[in-house]
């Protein structure tokens, strides 16, 4: 047991499901041509003037009510001066909570589970909008070596930066953490939430303390955490970093580090800025943003049901198991297909299963999400109709959504075209079986003798011969009155 514990608190951002700038009509898009999606305000020039995009007060409102922020109803935008090549402007148009200046969020939080099993609320200090910097580029081919270039694409795309108070005790919390919050950002529709693109973004302050003190040790930064495992990797290091740093003597240094994930290392950055050294002021192009109760009751009514209480219904109504209401509600998506499966009359347990398997693993090898899956889930209800009704079965099934998935056809079109009906007349089905037994006799011998092994044996002896297409109860039936 450690004599030290971690205090960790989280910043992350996440960039808004915008069409446009937010101050811009520029176009928000990933993987352009470099420095195509500008407007002379994006890139700083002298005359131009920042004009308030009303979807991304919407959208950081609407994440704001679903992890149960106070809306500020008077909030403003300050600049937030620094200094660094991609930031054409000489500064950051942001929010900041002070005395005298409030963000557009305020409070909240999300819990996590922690690892003796109970849960812990992480409570949100803010929620405030912001724009992008642009994107430095040191390590590409065509940069000439010891040179940088900036691409301003990025630069004005709207984010929300999510702040939490020091409340998170371990790296493991902080996964969760974020995992729960890229939840909600993607099931209300606020951000798309594609790590790989950088629309979730985590920072984390990092200290340590002696077990049972109060008082908060020397924070440090950790930037350039890419994904959940990353910041979960690279808490650890920073965790241990600063453990063997105490141990020996020395005394931990406020500053910036950054962690390389291939090394699985972090080293110094900068020295940490702290609020003063942005020098915040008011920005004086933009208005203030007043916001009235008509207004947060119109979002609050466009919250969707959120991922955490999905998951309670599907256990407590659905009669789910935890881990099956953990996969189908990953993503909304999936919870949707789901759910519009049993609209159809097929049993909960039944659709999970499905969906589950042979849904989620098609749309893993095809690499498609699965709004592109040609099967729609009123097609997957038919299937399963058709093996409780008996007409195929649920081997033959498998082989039919496989075709329902590349082709988009009706599960019964597929069956009838393919001659995929399941042969239920015993007649046939005991010839087949009577052929069978006469081709194997010394195992059928066994099997009389009570070798059980063999009733699998000729099981699959009678589904080859039949293509799939034996009625499994039937034939197991006629199999076991032959070897009394």
């Amino acid at each position: 047991m450690s004599d030290f514990e971690t205090v960790i608190g989280l910043e992350v951002h996440a960039q808004l499901a915008t069409r446009t700038k937010i101050f811009s009509g520029a176009l928000v898009s990933f993987g352009d041509e470099p420095n195509t999606n500008v407007t002379p305000l994006c890139l700083g020039l002298p005359g131009t003037l920042p004009v308030l995009n009303r979807q991304v007060v919407e959208l950081s409102m609407r994440m704001g009510l679903a992890v149960g922020c106070t809306i500020q109803t008077r909030s403003r935008f300050l600049r937030k001066n620094y200094f660094y090549p991609d930031l054409p402007k000489g500064y950051q148009i942001s929010q900041y909570q002070s005395n005298n200046e409030m963000p557009l969020a305020t409070g909240g939080g999300i819990e996590v589970v922690t690892a003796d099993g109970g849960t812990r609320f992480i409570r949100l200090v803010r929620i405030h909008m912001e724009e992008d910097a642009g994107k430095s580029i040191h390590d590409e081919p065509f940069v000439p070596p010891g040179e940088s270039m900036v691409d301003y694409n990025r630069t004005g795309v709207p984010l929300i930066e999510i702040v939490s108070e020091p409340d998170i005790r371990t790296p493991e919390e902080a996964s969760q953490f974020v995992n729960r919050l890229r939840e909600i950002l993607v099931y209300t529709g606020v951000s798309e939430g594609d790590m790989e693109k950088g629309h979730v973004r985590i920072d984390a302050n990092v200290s340590i303390r002696p077990v049972g003190s109060e008082e908060l040790g020397v924070k440090v930064e950790v930037k350039n955490m890419n994904s959940v495992r990353n910041c979960q990797r690279a808490l650890e290091v920073e965790i241990d970093r600063q453990i063997d740093v105490v141990n020996s003597g020395r005394e931990i240094i406020q500053q910036t580090m950054l962690f390389d994930p291939v090394r699985e290392d972090v080293r110094p950055m900068r020295t940490k800025e702290a609020s003063d050294d942005y020098r915040y002021f008011p920005d004086p192009d933009l208005v203030p943003i007043v916001v009235d109760q008509p207004w947060i009751d119109r979002v609050q009514s466009q919250i969707p049901e959120l991922p955490a209480a999905k998951r309670e219904r599907f256990e407590s109504d659905l009669n789910l198991s935890q881990d099956q209401a953990d996969v189908l509600t990953a993503d909304r998506q999936t919870a949707d297909y789901f759910e519009a499966v049993i609209a159809v009359g097929v049993e909960p347990a039944t659709a999970a299963n499905w969906v589950q398997g042979d849904v989620l693993r098609t749309l893993n090898e095809a690499k498609i999400e699965i709004d592109q899956l040609r099967a729609t889930p009123a097609q997957l209800a038919a299937l399963i109709h058709l093996i409780d009704n008996g007409t195929i079965s649920a081997n033959v099934a498998r082989k039919v959504f496989a075709e329902m998935a590349s082709t988009g056809d009706d599960p019964s079109d597929i069956v009838e075209r393919q001659g995929l009906v399941q042969i239920s007349d015993e007649s046939a089905l005991e010839t087949t079986v009577d052929e069978l037994i006469a081709a194997h006799p010394d195992e059928f011998a066994r099997l009389k003798e009570g070798d059980k092994k063999l009733q699998g044996f000729f099981m699959g002896q009678i589904m080859k011969a039949t293509k799939g297409q034996a009625n499994p109860k039937i034939a197991s039936q006629l199999l076991a009155q032959k070897a009394q």
